[in-house]
């Protein structure tokens, strides 16, 4: 059991939702928490694509500070691992991922939202890494995950200065994907997530691992990962039902068994 992170499921879509009020702060704890309902979301079937949200007011304003400030060089060395792990949970999960963001999402709790697939925001966010203003930086994957998602440049600027980015800007450096109204947020994440829930699992697992492999590495060995994987895809019955559904009946009609 799981105190301040949970996993609900719906039609194939599963949600992780933050509850730890007031202002979801990740925690030691919590970032465990993450690492198991995550390892949970992709492991059950009846799970076929994941929101993670941190309710209607505020997605995650960062890491427990007064937990961080307590501990030193030789506290904080054998753990960095861990916590980078724990905040970069969602980036582990094998099915399409869309965080679901509202108010606040700072520090790690950006961290959090950089793992998921897509980024929907509410008109009311704002995001950022304020960790250089406690004479730090993202440590949770976010200098990683940030300058692969809007350039080295950007997330110089973004991490050198600590300020914060509102929605339109979000949008506009590409940090965030899609911005609605702050009441629509959940509402409309759960209906970009479901188009997934009937699809072919396997092959949205192996799309996503050659594409987050294949930026990890050189275009060559980028195109050996793709082609191990797609070979590998002709193996399934899912495979075999929407090639020959496309064939019969057009695109569009197939009816996939995840297997």
């Amino acid at each position: 059991m799981t105190e301040f992170v949970s996993l609900e499921v719906d039609n194939g879509v599963g949600t992780i939702r933050l509850n730890r009020p007031p202002m979801n702060a990740l925690s030691r704890q919590v970032q465990e928490e993450l690492l198991a309902v995550s390892g949970e979301a992709t492991a059950r079937d009846d799970v076929r694509a994941v929101v993670v949200y941190g309710g209607e007011k505020t997605f995650a304003a960062g890491a427990d500070v007064k937990e961080m400030a307590k501990m030193s060089y030789s506290d904080m060395a054998p753990v960095a691992r861990r916590l980078s792990a724990g905040l970069g949970a969602i980036s582990t999960i094998t099915k399409p991922t869309v965080a679901a963001v509202t108010g606040y999402a700072l520090g790690g709790g950006l961290e959090v939202v950089l793992g998921a697939d897509r980024r929907i925001a509410g008109d009311n966010v704002k995001l950022g890494f304020p960790e250089i203003l406690l004479g730090i930086f993202p440590g949770g994957g976010g200098t990683q995950r940030l300058a692969r998602l809007v350039g080295p440049s950007r997330a110089k600027d973004l991490i050198y200065t600590g300020r914060f980015v509102n929605a339109e800007e979000a949008l506009a450096i590409g940090l965030v994907d899609e911005v609605v109204p702050a009441d629509e947020v959940y509402s409309r994440s759960v209906e970009y997530a479901s188009q997934f829930a009937k699809g072919p699992a396997l092959a949205y697992a192996a799309a996503k691992k050659a594409i987050d492999g294949g930026l990890d590495t050189d275009l060559r060995t980028g195109l050996d990962i793709e082609s191990e994987l797609f070979a590998g895809l002709f193996a399934s019955d899912d495979r075999a039902t929407g090639m020959a559904s496309f064939i019969e009946s057009g695109p569009g009609k197939a009816t996939f068994t995840g297997r």
